[in-house]
């Protein structure tokens, strides 16, 4: 069989529906390693929503999740979100540290965009 070569912007998977078990496959298909995070942030916002009769900790969870996989479908985007937090993390310079919350505030606007198409 031979590999799939993608455009180097095209996205690794389709936006998923925000359902619990649709951004559960997806992100076991472009994030294995966050599964267990995923299923204890489920069981979390199910508690939560229990405990305060709303469904408003289910809708954040769905939110959360949802924009995670609009960054992370999409590999150049990812890599370059990552470097930024990398970036702030480090940054000292207020000026240099506005610039890159900046790009990083864009950079998640734009996951949110996704997820409310």
């Amino acid at each position: 069989m031979t590999e799939q070569h993608l455009p180097p912007d095209a996205p690794l998977i389709s936006m998923p529906a925000l359902t619990p078990a649709a951004l559960r496959s997806a992100v076991a298909q472009i994030a294995p390693a966050r599964l267990p995070e995923f299923g204890e942030h489920l069981d979390r916002a199910a508690e939560q929503a229990a405990e305060q009769s709303t469904i408003t900790p289910l809708r954040a969870f769905l939110q959360y999740w949802g924009e995670f996989i609009a960054v992370q479908r999409f590999p150049r985007r990812a890599a370059r979100l990552q470097e930024l937090e990398a970036a702030a993390d480090a940054a000292t310079d207020p000026d240099t540290l506005t610039r890159l919350a900046s790009e990083i505030r864009r950079i998640l606007a734009e996951a949110r965009r996704e997820v409310a198409a």
